[in-house]
């Protein structure tokens, strides 16, 4: 069981091999009305195998991601760590930004110090030492990522449609005017 799965994954990259750069975002005041977004920008630099650590006023804008791509580059940064908002809205925008200076997509921890950190404590100092926690853990988080790959999967550009009652002939039509190969198929000998 746990020999299989080692085997499969990518192992743990050595310190030598591990670049983290770690992205903090002010997201104007949401974060940075609550949290010290320098003080944790500091932190993270300080963290092992991190390289660099940059503050940013909007990471997501696009000056932002120009950012992080210069910074991977000049870096040759091989793990991204976005200290910001919910994974869930920026996820995708990061991953596509990492893949644009040629990173794997895969190769991006989010650590959400919006709505776990900034939006729910109140005391600033907290709320500050919350966020390095939470970052802590993404760069800790970010040396067992590894590479992935997507698969491609033909798909055959057809349809089936199941009986030839009102239904199933208006889905016949829908699916034939959207420019699909589609195929009918009755029980009766006739429709």
């Amino acid at each position: 069981g746990q020999d299989q799965r080692k085997d499969s994954m990518s192992p743990e990259p050595t310190n030598g091999d591990l670049r983290v750069g770690v992205f903090v975002c002010d997201c104007g005041l949401n974060i940075a009305g609550a949290v010290d977004c320098g003080k944790v920008s500091e932190y993270a630099e300080s963290l092992p195998d991190v390289i660099c650590a940059v503050r940013n006023k909007y990471t997501c804008s696009d000056p932002g991601q120009q950012e992080i791509q210069r910074t991977i580059f000049e870096n040759r940064l091989n793990r991204v760590v976005v200290a910001s908002c919910s994974p869930s809205s920026y996820e995708p925008i990061f991953r596509q930004c990492i893949q644009g200076a040629g990173l794997n997509p895969y190769l991006l921890e989010m650590a959400n110090i919006r709505e776990h950190c900034s939006w729910v404590t109140q005391d600033r100092e907290a709320a500050t030492d919350k966020a390095k926690d939470i970052v802590k853990v993404a760069v800790s988080r970010a040396k067992w990522l590894y590479p992935q790959n997507e698969e491609q999967i033909p798909v055959t550009d057809a349809a089936l449609v199941i009986g030839g009652g009102v239904a199933g002939m208006q889905a016949a039509l829908d699916l034939a005017e959207f420019g699909h190969q589609v195929y009918l198929v009755e029980k009766k000998p006739s429709i």
